[in-house]
């Protein structure tokens, strides 16, 4: 699994100009799952994405976590974060999950994140073409792949 992480102010999902879901002081996390991903991944993150000290203290440092400032946090699905950029113009996103993997996989990231946090999680909806708005704090983007934890 990949995610991108930003950190945000407040953050919006629009379906069909209808506003979906938004969130105020947290982070937005776009989630790319790769045919071989498990539960290790999405365990492995959930600890990760809760304790990542992204947020500022008094100080002006990146001491505090998503939970230790009660922040919200809103999931949207990319696939397109799977791309293979190495060869021509057009990305190939062969390394996608099938939705039949995906949706399971994702509901289960998103159900993770929420009991770590003891709080709803917000979510796009997976395979809609969505419009995201967000202001983002800092800006401060971290990239995040589950293959890659050492």
């Amino acid at each position: 699994m990949k995610v991108v992480i930003q950190r945000v102010l407040e953050a919006s999902v629009t379906i069909n100009t209808q506003l979906h879901s938004s969130i105020g002081k947290g982070m937005i996390i776009l989630v790319g799952i790769q045919a071989d991903d498990t539960n290790e991944d999405i365990e492995w993150l959930t600890g990760k994405i809760c304790n990542l000290r992204i947020f500022n203290d008094e100080n002006g440092v990146m001491n505090y976590s998503v939970r230790e400032i009660g922040g919200e946090i809103l999931i949207v699905s990319q696939f397109t974060l799977m791309a293979r950029t190495k060869k021509g113009n057009r990305p190939s996103y062969i390394d996608a999950a099938k939705p039949e993997i995906s949706v399971p996989l994702y509901e289960k990231f998103v159900e993770s994140l929420s009991k770590e946090m003891n709080q709803e999680i917000k979510t796009g909806v997976f395979g809609a073409d969505m419009k995201i708005g967000l202001i983002n704090d800092g800006p401060v983007t971290i990239i995040i792949d589950s293959k890659n934890k050492m």
